[in-house]
Formats: C-alpha cells, sequence, structure tokens
C-alpha cells in the first residue's frame, strides 16, 4: 500500500470558504492536491495559470511539494488595489476634517 499524506484544500468565496480534505500519495504536489480535489470543477473560474497559491498564507507555486497536513489555499484575484483604496480613504478623511461642519459658535 502507498503511503499518503492528509491535506486540505480551501478555495474562500466572498460569502464562504469551500474546504476539501483529502489523502494525497506521499511527494504529491500542490498542483496535483488541487486537481485531486474536484475544486476546479466545481468553480470553473479557478485558472491555475492566473490564480496566486499559497500553503498555509506563503505564496507557493503549482510544483511546492506537500507534507503532511499541509493547508493549500486558492487565492482569488483582487478586485481593487490595496494602495488605491488607502489613498482614497485618507483623501476622504482629510476632507472630512478640514471643514468642521456648519452649525459653528454663534
Amino acid at each position: 500500500m502507498a503511503e499518503t499524506i492528509h491535506v486540505e484544500v480551501v478555495y474562500a468565496l466572498a460569502e464562504r470558504q469551500e474546504i476539501a480534505s483529502l489523502e494525497v500519495p506521499v511527494g504529491s504536489t500542490a498542483g496535483q492536491a488541487i486537481s485531486a480535489s474536484g475544486l476546479l470543477t466545481k468553480f470553473p473560474e479557478i485558472d491555475l495559470a492566473k490564480n496566486k497559491l499559497g500553503v498555509y498564507a506563503k505564496l507557493a507555486k503549482i510544483d511546492t511539494p506537500l507534507r503532511d497536513r499541509d493547508r493549500v489555499e486558492i487565492y482569488r484575484p483582487l478586485i481593487a488595489d490595496p494602495k488605491e483604496v488607502r489613498k482614497q480613504r485618507a483623501a476622504e478623511g482629510k476632507v472630512m476634517k478640514k471643514g468642521g461642519g456648519e452649525g459653528g459658535e454663534a
């Protein structure tokens, strides 16, 4: 009997997480675990050429070998650039602080 390891493959949607727990042969890669998980069939929008991958929140490549109890994560593309969002929030904060509002002392 071939030795196996237990891994999880996770894909997070905006409203929920999809987690597949599976046994794969020792020496399997992140890509092989993702293929075996069935998530590519269930979520056809996943494109391993575009989506980034990680193992426990650390970026990984599709050919990264897995260890027992690893958690492979498939990341969705960002909708907004985080730097741009911070700039917008900072600009809005400055605008709000400047005016002081109406109804000052009479």
